[in-house]
């Protein structure tokens, strides 16, 4: 028995420090090996566009793009979004602007026409994902470009996300986004500093394994309608990989958007995101690591399955612990060390030093996937969407 309890211990502290550090350290050392991309690596970004300028013209030919923003009662900020679209470093007759209101309860549908967008869809609330399917059937762009309601593009973020598509291979492309504003102990913008760097390494691989929703785009002819739970961050990626297209990330498309202003808040939206999340891994066959090639199989499965059991086994590791107390000092130690490690988060509410922040962030964060498989069995699958509070 403590021979089995041995094995369930540090196979699952091995799991959970492999996902993530030891996982970073792996991509970095495969794509420093030449190992990205298999047959071959993405055009270079000095590569142009199908059909752009060469030595005998003046002009690129850049397609038509269609910026799609699905909103849900935005009446805040859509005109400012609308405008910032406008503004863009891309040649006017080339963007169309369509609004999507996923059955608005205010004035989004009017401030979006008011602020100018192409096309303004005032739908029923059916969620996100069905809203952009309609924005999709009514856009003209061959390439269709999603964000949302309250991000802000640098100037040339929309020439910097279509360029990679001049590889025939491409069919996703996000951006980079950052988190700005005060954070209220949530270290979400940290986090996703962290998460970018390790999405560059799997761009350079084999493909990210999920993008965000405030900066990405998507080849008009790879699209795939989605249903009510489906996300395009996680079911994209995942679908074209299977079909042996790529999914990349383009640092230098660059977006901003408002951080939630308090851990409580983005555990809340967590635990939104996560309910959905069940739906994706089975009903989409995210987790069916047979149908991805090799390097984008090792990705799935250790940035994002390994990730989601991250709650499993913790539980894991404290039960056979606990367990295993009686079989010497160093079990006592690292029983203790989990013990100090959750109270610290707890602590964290009240004393903002930097440990204690940083251990909350990950007790509260690991616990939305739990709490939102709990809510998936509890409450059947998500229909709709809420904005984050505080983040407009």
């Amino acid at each position: 028995m403590t021979t089995f309890l041995e094995v369930v211990f540090w196979i699952s502290f091995g799991l959970i420090f492999f996902t993530h550090l030891g996982y970073p350290a792996v991509l970095w050392v495969l794509v420093a090996l030449g190992r990205g991309h298999g047959s071959g690596r993405v055009r270079p970004p000095t590569q142009a566009f199908p059909g752009a300028a060469t030595e005998e013209s003046e002009r690129p030919e850049l397609p038509l793009v269609s910026v799609i923003v699905a909103a849900y009662d935005e009446e805040e900020v859509i005109a400012s979004k609308v405008g910032n679209a406008r503004q863009l470093d891309y040649p006017e007759e080339l963007v169309e602007v369509i609004v999507a209101s996923d059955g608005s309860s205010d004035g989004t549908v009017a401030a979006a026409e008011a602020a100018g967008a192409d096309l303004v869809l005032d739908l029923l609330r059916e969620g996100k994902a069905a809203a952009q399917d309609a924005a999709v059937a009514r856009a003209r762009g061959e390439i269709l470009v999603f964000s949302d309601a309250n991000s802000a593009w640098e100037p040339d973020a929309l020439r910097e996300l279509i360029e990679p598509f001049g590889d025939p291979r491409v069919s996703y492309v996000c951006g980079q986004v950052t988190f700005t504003g005060p954070d209220g102990g949530n270290l979400e913008g940290a986090y996703w500093a962290w998460e970018m760097k390790v999405r560059r390494l799997e761009s350079d691989l084999a493909g990210v394994t999920a993008g965000n929703g405030a900066i990405y785009a998507v080849r008009r002819s790879s699209y795939i309608p989605l249903g009510a739970t489906g996300s395009h961050d996680l079911s994209f990626p995942a679908a074209f990989a299977r079909h042996g297209e790529l999914s990349l990330y383009r640092p230098e498309a660059r977006a901003t958007e408002q951080v939630v202003p308090s851990l409580e808040g983005e555990l809340k939206r967590k635990r939104r995101m996560m309910v959905g999340l069940w739906d994706i891994l089975i009903g989409e066959r995210l987790a069916d690591l047979r149908g991805y090639g090799v390097a984008y199989g090792f990705e799935m499965f250790s940035h994002r399955l390994l990730r989601y059991a991250t709650p499993l086994l913790h539980l894991f590791l404290f039960v056979a612990n606990a367990l295993l107390l009686g079989d010497g000092t160093f079990y006592v130690v690292t029983f203790a060390l989990q013990v100090l490690f959750v109270v610290t988060g707890l602590l964290g509410r009240w004393i903002p030093f930097l440990p204690f922040r940083i251990a909350r962030y990950y007790l509260m964060t690991t616990t939305s996937i739990a709490l939102g498989l709990w809510d998936r069995a509890r409450q059947g699958s998500p229909g709709t969407w809420e904005k984050a509070e505080g983040t407009r």
